[in-house]
């Protein structure tokens, strides 16, 4: 037996542990690992000497191609194959007629599917989506068993904005997403804290970027967090909540996890590396909803990415031109930043260098959890019969940041001159090279859309 591909010579780097190993590759799976000399021969062999050999990073966390980004799915793609992120969930959404939506009519869920999954044919790594619920029709719930047998086995509501849901309809949501066992996903802010504050800040003139993150404050983001996830332990839902910030709600969820299962939620890189002091070094740049927030909230992010509470590091990736953030008043401002080409090799060396964490625990938080929590049962981990997604990584390169290397259409990092030890140096999605060396070298059209399963938390 030939095999297409062996990665020969690198430290294969799991979520339990690493070894000296090769990977044997054929028809996109990974068919053996072992020793070159337990493999069989292979057509081609990548030489991953001094490298960590790493499943690729799932990002369940990130908008392309809407009114949140001016990616298409070739650029955003292009820079995640970059950043060695293999797969990722965007949002399908339920069209709304708003200040905030793009278009002119309402609409509904599967359009939402079918409006990505076309958009989706110019992916260059694999995706998947959730489905934003974003008006209160209760002709949404008649939906729901549809969008999960077309692959869409997990639904977002939004607590502020136009497309806010009130705790009344989002209960009533919540109940028939746990008749389906999918998955919640929650961004929580109390609207009515934020948009008061932000009319209070307005009426005062406070329009400096440092106001921004005051008008937003972490108890409004653990008040909105505390309603959410009572509600989905009342129903019995697998409740997953998107991008926390703060100590404040991380503890929330941490209260509710009495069974370690059903109360699951991620926090973003920018949470873990960046504080509020930023908003006076770059001013609107890193205006991100909920805000980047104080030093101890940075190290609450870990105490709960260790101790299980939070589980996922994702990038809620937006991109962005830079005159829709620089305006004179924060509030003008586009709300995102983009990430997806530099998350792994900024939270490995701030996870690995800087705080000393393991490989492995990068890979359980960017890789492995997310498969799991999100039914991705091919995706996320180095074993025999998953797909072969996989970042050869150098540990020992250093080298700074720059918005002049952006793949991402987005015209600034967050990150500027941030210098990082740990440098992506070639991913594989199932099997094919679409990245090397900082380059894209894959083709448009070659990632697919993922038909997820409905996750078993239970068994996890």
């Amino acid at each position: 037996m030939v095999v297409e591909t062996i990665i020969s010579g690198g430290t294969v780097v799991t979520a339990t542990g690493k070894t000296d190993a090769s990977i044997a590759i054929d028809d996109g799976q990974i068919v053996g690992i072992g020793t070159d000399e337990t493999l069989p021969d292979a057509s081609e062999t990548i030489d991953a000497s001094g490298l960590l050999v790493m499943p690729g990073v799932i990002d369940p966390h990130v908008h392309i191609d809407d009114m949140f980004s001016i990616d298409s799915y070739e650029s955003a793609t292009g820079a995640a194959a970059v950043g060695g992120t293999t797969s990722y969930i965007d949002f399908a959404w339920q069209a709304w007629d708003g200040e905030m939506g793009i278009w002119d009519e309402d609409g509904t869920l599967l359009e939402g599917v079918k409006r990505k999954q076309e958009k989706g044919e110019d992916a260059l790594v694999d995706y998947s989506l959730h489905g934003a619920i974003t008006r209160e029709d209760p002709a949404v719930f008649d939906e729901i068993p549809d969008v999960i047998d077309a692959g869409v086995t997990s639904f977002k509501m939004f607590t502020a904005y136009e497309h806010g849901l009130s705790n009344g309809f989002m209960n009533r949501a919540i109940q028939h997403i746990a008749a389906e066992d999918a998955v919640g996903v929650f961004h929580t802010e109390d609207p009515s804290i934020c948009d008061s504050l932000t009319e209070q800040f307005k009426e005062e003139g406070k329009g400096d970027p440092e106001w921004y993150p005051k008008s937003r404050p972490d108890y409004a983001e653990a008040m909105a967090a505390e309603d959410a996830a009572r509600m989905a332990v009342e129903a019995g839902m697998k409740y997953y909540g998107i991008h926390t910030t703060c100590r404040k709600a991380a503890d929330i969820l941490e209260y509710f996890q009495d069974d370690g299962s059903m109360i699951r939620a991620e926090t973003c890189t920018h949470y873990c590396t960046l504080d509020d002091s930023i908003f006076e070094e770059m001013g609107n740049l890193p205006m991100i909803a909920p805000p980047i927030r104080k030093p101890d909230d940075i190290e609450a992010m870990f105490e709960h990415l260790h101790n299980g509470c939070l589980s996922v590091v994702s990038t809620d990736h937006c991109g962005y031109r830079l005159d829709q953030k620089q305006v004179e008043n924060w509030w003008d401002s586009a709300f995102g930043a983009n990430a997806l080409q530099v998350s792994l090799p900024v939270f490995y060396d701030e996870a690995v260098n800087r705080r000393g964490f393991s490989p492995s625990f990068v890979v359980r938080v960017m890789a492995t959890n997310p498969a799991d929590t999100f039914g991705l049962s091919e995706k996320g981990a180095l074993e025999t019969g998953k797909d072969a997604d996989i970042v050869l990584m150098d540990p020992d390169e250093t080298y700074s940041i720059t918005a002049d290397n952006n793949v991402s259409k987005a015209e600034f990092s967050i990150y500027e001159g941030r210098t990082v030890t740990g440098r992506v140096k070639k991913t594989l999605v199932r099997g094919e090279v679409v990245a090397e060396d900082g380059e894209v070298v894959g083709d448009p059209g070659y990632g697919q859309f993922i038909e997820r399963e409905v996750p078993d938390w239970n068994t996890q």
